[in-house]
């Protein structure tokens, strides 16, 4: 069987023969040679083409296979050029649908082939690493990671988000978390976490939501709220520092300016409901949105902000209430530069007590949640959890300035094609 080496590989073969395979990326042709640019999921490499019939032949996203030899020539992209003895085009690509100045809406609606660009290839590679580097620190500090149905019948974040499905005699819905099931693994494993898609009927057309996302939760008994704010800090800065240091090239071709990243220090921001208030000229109850807080950041300086102590009907029924002050919540929202919120979580409720008299205040059906409260019935400890959205992690760390670009093919309300 023939081998082949990946482009990446090439200047171990400085002055040898190897076989590649891959995509014509470019091609430029002159009288009597054709130059290609070759692409695989590695990288990229100029090919010179002399008397080669098939290097004429080959089109934009041809798939082919080039045998020759490795040449170092610093004019080249990348420092190195294939001479090519022999191509064999595996196969031929009709005319390509995309080239210049085209628009955002016919790049979605051809986002199955979009996604070949060296764009979105080199945010996909930094979203893999994201997911390595999350499961990474969980595995080092002896979290489980634990699985959750995605139907169910109980709404977490609220029911005017929710999805509803067809499912036989019972109305049931998609996930909007694990979040409660979460709750009850905790008394098995005391330490758990989850990646997983959640999906939410958002009605915001904003650059950084989607109706399917990937979400990261974690859940710990034991925790308290600002034991819960260091884990997140220490899990951001970890995911950081796991980028920078496998991600680079990506990084860099991206064009992302990696000093914002490599200066990432904790303790992070710290700001009150109360304050931001005063800091924007809303008033109470009023809701932040997605472009303030972007601004409230970029205002204070540029680093990650926790925004905390919510009013409790702004946020989630399970949200335990401050002993100082029960008109808010111990929950915070992490603001991260260019985004705005990432992260969302907060100490839970923890007797029953709280928890009834808090499905009272959110008119929630106690029927609906039994199982739950059974889990302050038996043995509750104090606890703490929250998700992550794992686009807008990627879209901060890569640059990226839309949330469509930091999964292979985003969802939304009105786009479910391709």
């Amino acid at each position: 069987m023939q081998s082949f080496t990946p482009i990446s590989e090439i200047p171990k073969h400085t002055g040898k023969s190897i076989s590649l395979r891959g995509w014509v990326y470019r091609k430029r042709e002159q009288k009597e040679i054709v130059f290609l640019v070759l692409r695989d999921a590695s990288g990229t490499v100029q090919v010179a083409c002399k008397n080669i019939p098939e290097a004429a032949a080959a089109t934009i996203e041809s798939s082919i296979e080039i045998f020759g030899e490795v040449k170092e020539d610093k004019r080249a992209p990348g420092g190195f050029e294939i001479s090519a003895s022999k191509i064999k085009i595996i196969g031929l690509a009709e005319r390509f649908l995309i080239g210049k100045d085209l628009s955002e809406e016919f790049l979605r609606d051809v986002r199955h082939l979009w996604i070949r660009s060296q764009k979105l290839s080199q945010i996909f590679k930094v979203r893999s690493a994201v997911f390595q580097a999350i499961r990474e620190f969980y595995t080092s500090r002896g979290f489980y990671e634990v699985q959750s149905p995605s139907f169910t019948a109980n709404a977490v974040e609220g029911g005017s988000t929710l999805f509803e499905v067809k499912f036989p005699g019972k109305k049931v819905f998609l996930s909007q978390s694990w979040q409660l099931y979460a709750e009850a693994m905790i008394f098995s494993l005391e330490k758990i976490f989850t990646i997983a898609p959640s999906f939410r009927a958002e009605k915001s057309r904003t650059i950084r939501h989607l109706a399917e996302y990937w979400h990261h939760e974690m859940e710990a008994a034991w925790m308290g709220f600002d034991e819960l704010l260091k884990f997140e800090e220490d899990l951001i800065l970890f995911v950081v520092n796991y980028v920078l240091k496998n991600c680079g090239k990506e990084l860099k071709e991206l064009g992302r300016d990696t000093e914002e990243l490599k200066n990432l220090r904790a303790p992070f921001m710290r700001m009150t409901y109360e304050k931001m208030l005063k800091e924007t000229g809303k008033k109470w109850g009023d809701d932040i949105t997605d472009a303030e807080e972007r601004e409230l950041v970029k205002k204070l300086g540029g680093a990650p902000i926790f925004l905390t102590h919510f009013p409790r009907d702004m946020k989630a029924f399970y949200m335990r209430p401050d002993p100082k002050n029960p008109k808010v919540v111990l929950a915070a929202d992490l603001l991260l530069p260019g985004v705005g919120e990432t992260t969302g979580g907060s100490e839970r409720i923890e007797n029953v007590k709280d928890l009834l008299d808090s499905l009272k205040i959110f008119k929630l059906n106690k029927k609906d949640y039994e199982w739950y409260i059974d889990l302050r019935r038996y043995g509750s400890v104090p606890h703490s959890g929250f998700g992550l959205g794992i686009e807008r992690l990627v879209m901060w760390l890569t640059g990226a300035q839309h949330i469509f670009d930091t999964i292979p093919f985003p969802r939304t309300m009105d786009r479910v094609y391709p």
